[in-house]
C-alpha cells in the first residue's frame, strides 16, 4: 500500500520525505481517531447527565419549577425549557470541542511532521554517510580509486552499522585485489625482461658469426623483430602498471614544451611513414610526472602516424592550449581510415588494435591509448576521442591547469 500521493514525472521522493510523510499521516490518523472517540464519549456523557436530571428516583415524584422573567414555570413547560437550554449548551460544547480539537490537531500535527523530518534525518544520517563514501569512491580518478576510504561508523550494533561494516570489508578486499593485480603485472613484466634480453643477445651473436649463412641472418632478423615487439609489450605493461598509481611527486610541466620535444623525437618515424607533423603550441601549464606526460603525448602522435594514409598526403596535427574550466589540453588529430563511432571506446582497452594492425607480428602492442588514458586519469584528467570528418581520429586530453599560472 502506497501512502504517498502521485508525483510529477521525473520527481523521485527521497526516503526521508517518505518516512516523514508516513509518520505525519499516522499521527493525523491517530489524532482523528482520538478526536472521534472523545466526541462520542463526551456526547454520551452529556445525554446521560441530562436524562438523570429528569428521571425521578424510585418511589418518589420529581416536580420541576423555575423562575423565568419573574414568572414561575411548573411542570412540562419547565421541563421543555430546561431541555431547550441543555440542547443549546450541548451544541455549543460539541462545536467548541470539535473546532478547538481540530485546531489543536493541526498545530500539534504540524509540529509532529517537523519533528518527524528531524528524526528521519538523524536516523538516515548513517545511510547518507555510506552513500557519500560510495560516491567519493566512484568519482575518484582511476589511479586514486578512493578505495583507501572507510566509513568507520560509530554507534550501536544495529542493521545500519552492519551495513557500513560490510561495505568497509568489501572496499578493503577490492583495494587489496587491485594492489595485488598491479604488483603481479609489474613483477611479471619485470621478470620477463631478463629472458628477452638474453634472447636478443643470443640471436645477435648467431647472426654476427662469420659462418652464419644468409638463411640464419634472415631468420635472426625475424626473431629480433618479434623480440623487439615483445620488449615493447613488456615496457608497455610496466608503464601501464606505473601510470595506474597515484602521482604523489608532482612538478611543473608545460605541455607546449612536451609537444615540441616529442615532435622533434618522432620526426624520423614521421618522415619514414611519409606523414607530416604540424605543431600548434600555446602555453599549457600543468603539474605531474614529466616522463609520463611525455609518454602520453608520444603515444598519441605515434598512433596518429601509424594509423594514417600511405600515399604521402597524410598529416598529424598536435595542439597544446589552455581551455576554460581551469584545464589545459593536448589535441592530436590525423588523416587516416574512417573510424566507426561505436569502435572508439574499444580503442582505449588494453591489447585492442585497429583492423590494419591485428597481426601477431604487428608493430603495435595494443597498449598505446590504454596508457594515455591511465596517465591522464593519474593526473586528474580525462580523454575524449571522436572520428574526424573525412577519416582519421581526433583525441583530446584535458588536464588540470597549474594554479601558479
Amino acid at each position: 500500500m502506497n501512502l504517498l500521493p502521485p508525483l510529477p514525472r521525473g520527481v523521485r521522493p527521497t526516503l526521508r520525505v517518505r518516512l516523514t510523510f508516513v509518520y505525519g499521516a499516522l499521527f493525523f490518523l491517530a489524532g482523528l481517531t482520538l478526536l472521534a472517540v472523545t466526541y462520542l464519549l463526551f456526547n454520551q456523557q452529556l445525554n446521560q447527565t441530562f436524562e438523570d436530571r429528569f428521571k425521578p428516583e424510585p418511589g418518589r415524584t420529581k416536580q420541576l419549577f423555575l423562575m423565568k422573567d419573574g414568572v414561575t414555570v411548573y411542570g412540562d413547560a419547565a421541563v421543555e425549557w430546561m431541555r431547550q437550554q441543555e440542547l443549546e449548551l450541548r451544541s455549543a460544547a460539541i462545536t467548541s470541542l470539535l473546532a478547538q480539537g481540530a485546531i489543536a490537531l493541526v498545530v500539534v500535527g504540524g509540529g509532529a511532521v517537523a519533528l518527524g523530518w528531524v528524526v528521519a534525518g538523524r536516523v538516515l544520517a548513517p545511510l547518507n554517510l555510506v552513500t557519500d563514501t560510495a560516491r567519493r569512491i566512484a568519482a575518484a580518478p582511476m589511479a586514486e580509486r578512493g578505495l583507501s576510504e572507510r566509513i568507520a561508523l560509530d554507534g550501536p550494533a544495529d542493521e545500519v552499522k552492519d551495513l557500513a561494516d560490510t561495505f568497509d570489508t568489501m572496499v578493503e578486499r577490492l583495494d587489496h585485489s587491485f594492489d595485488g593485480q598491479r604488483r603481479f603485472v609489474a613483477n611479471a613484466s619485470h621478470e620477463l625482461r631478463t629472458p628477452l634480453t638474453l634472447n636478443r643477445a643470443l640471436v645477435e651473436l648467431a647472426m654476427h658469426r662469420r659462418t652464419a649463412s644468409a638463411d640464419v641472418k634472415e631468420l635472426g632478423e625475424s626473431l629480433l623483430e618479434i623480440n623487439t615487439r615483445h620488449e615493447r609489450l613488456i615496457s608497455g605493461l610496466l608503464l601501464l602498471a606505473r601510470s595506474e598509481q597515484e602521482i604523489a611527486d608532482r612538478s611543473p610541466v608545460d605541455l607546449a614544451d612536451v609537444v615540441t620535444h616529442v615532435a622533434a623525437q618522432i620526426a624520423g618515424d614521421a618522415s619514414d611513414a611519409k606523414v607530416t607533423v604540424y605543431e600548434v603550441t600555446a602555453p599549457a601549464p600543468t603539474t605531474g610526472d614529466a616522463l609520463l606526460l611525455e609518454r602520453l603525448v608520444h603515444n598519441l602522435v605515434e598512433n596518429g602516424i601509424r594509423y594514417n594514409v600511405d600515399d604521402g598526403s597524410g598529416w598529424v596535427r598536435v595542439v597544446s592550449r589552455t581551455v576554460s574550466g581551469g584545464k589545459v589540453e593536448v589535441e592530436v588529430s590525423n588523416t587516416g581510415p574512417a573510424v566507426p563511432p561505436y569502435d572508439i571506446p574499444l580503442l582505449f582497452k588494453p591489447f585492442h588494435r585497429q583492423a590494419s594492425d591485428r597481426t601477431v607480428t604487428g608493430t603495435s602492442a595494443g597498449l598505446g591509448l590504454s596508457i594515455v588514458r591511465s596517465v591522464a586519469m593519474a593526473h586528474g584528467g580525462d580523454v575524449r576521442a571522436r572520428p574526424r570528418e573525412g577519416g582519421g581520429l581526433i583525441v583530446a586530453v584535458a588536464l588540470p591547469r597549474a594554479r601558479d599560472y
